[in-house]
C-alpha cells in the first residue's frame, strides 16, 4: 500500500509524542515489554486510495484488544445478532477491562459487552470450526479480507508470552463455564484467543480496517461488501462505547469517533464516511490505552472537526 509522508501530520506527531514519557509499556505481558515507548507513528486511508502518514507506519504490531471488534463482526456475520447477544451483553462498564466483578452480579452470568475480555472471551468461543486451529484460521482469513493484504500472520513469541501468563483470562473462562457460558476446553480457547490477540500488522493495515469499517462494511477498493451495513453499524456503535476500556466517555466527548484500542498501543479508529485511522504508540495511560494515541486523535479532532457528536 503506497502512503505518503505528511509534514503536518509529523507536526502533530512530535507534539503528542512528549505525552509517552507520562505512559508506560504493557510489561505485564513480556513479549510486549520490548516496545519502545517513545514510538508513535499514524496512516490515515482514505476512500479513493490516498494514503497520508507520519512516523514508521511499517512498524509490525499486534493487534490485542483491536482484535475484538474484528471478531465480533465476524462471529455476527457466521451466527447472527440473536445468537450472540442472547451470549454476551450491550451495555457499557465502568470497570477496568479485565474485572471479574460484573459476572459475579449478573443473573444469568453474562458478560456486559464485546469489548471486555470476558465478552471477547464468549465472542470468540462462538467461531465455529473443530479445531482451534481451524477456526483460527477462519478468522486470519477474515482479518486478511478487511486488511486487503494476504501475509497477515501472528506473532509466535507474543501469543506463547500471553497464553503463559493468561491465568486472569483462565480465571474468567472457568466462570464462564462453570455458568455454562461458555462450553469449551479452556485452554483451547485461550490458545486460539492468545492468537486471535497476537495476530500482527502494520499502521497501514489497521487504517484500511478502519476504513471498512468507516464505510459501513464496503470494501474501498472494489466496493464490494465485506460485511453488511447492519453489522458494521452495530461494531462501530460499540467502539464509541466500548472501544477505549472505561475510558470510552471521555473519549467520546473528547474525540467522538468510533475507535478500538489494544495493550499493544495499537488504535484503530474509523471517522465515518470519510477515512480510517490506524496508530501506533506503546506507551500506556493508567487504563490500558495508547497515551500519546489518545493525545494525537484529540490534535486531529479539535484541529480537522472529527467528532460525529
Amino acid at each position: 500500500m503506497a502512503c505518503r509522508s505528511s509534514d503536518e501530520l509529523k507536526k502533530l506527531v512530535e507534539e503528542a509524542r512528549k505525552e509517552t514519557v507520562h505512559g508506560r509499556v504493557a510489561d505485564y505481558i513480556p513479549a510486549l515489554g520490548k516496545a519502545d515507548p517513545g514510538d508513535l507513528s499514524i496512516a490515515i486511508q482514505y476512500p479513493g486510495g490516498e494514503c497520508v502518514s507520519a512516523g514508521d507506519v511499517e512498524e509490525k504490531i499486534t493487534l490485542q484488544s483491536v482484535s475484538k471488534v474484528i471478531s465480533l463482526a465476524y462471529v455476527l456475520m457466521e451466527r447472527g445478532p440473536g445468537y450472540v447477544f442472547d451470549r454476551v451483553g450491550m451495555e457499557p462498564t465502568g470497570d477496568p477491562f479485565n474485572s471479574i466483578a460484573k459476572l459475579e452480579t449478573m443473573a444469568p452470568a453474562k458478560p456486559l459487552n464485546p469489548m471486555i475480555n470476558a465478552g471477547a472471551l464468549v465472542v470468540t468461543h462462538m467461531v465455529e470450526g473443530s479445531s482451534p486451529d481451524e477456526r483460527f484460521e477462519k478468522l486470519l482469513g477474515f482479518v486478511r479480507r478487511l486488511a486487503d493484504d494476504e501475509t497477515i500472520g501472528y506473532c509466535r513469541e507474543v501469543a506463547e508470552s500471553e497464553l503463559r501468563t493468561a491465568d486472569l483470562n483462565r480465571a474468567l473462562c472457568y466462570f464462564l463455564k462453570q455458568h455454562d457460558v461458555i462450553q469449551e476446553d479452556v485452554e483451547d480457547l485461550l490458545d486460539l484467543y492468545t492468537r486471535q490477540c497476537a495476530i500482527e500488522m502494520n499502521c497501514l493495515n489497521l487504517a484500511r480496517i478502519g476504513l471498512v469499517f468507516a464505510l459501513d462494511g464496503k470494501d474501498p477498493r472494489t466496493g464490494g461488501e465485506i460485511m453488511p451495513r447492519d453489522i458494521a453499524r452495530i461494531c462501530k456503535t460499540f467502539m464509541v462505547t466500548c472501544g477505549m476500556y472505561n475510558a470510552s466517555g471521555e473519549f467520546a466527548i473528547k474525540i467522538g469517533i468510533p475507535a478500538k484500542s489494544g495493550v499493544s498501543g495499537g488504535i484503530m479508529g474509523a471517522v465515518p464516511g470519510r477515512f480510517g485511522i490506524g496508530i501506533f504508540g506503546p506507551a500506556l495511560d493508567e487504563r490500558g490505552n495508547s497515551i500519546a494515541g489518545i493525545r494525537l486523535l484529540e490534535l486531529l479532532s479539535k484541529n480537522y472537526s472529527l467528532s460525529m457528536f
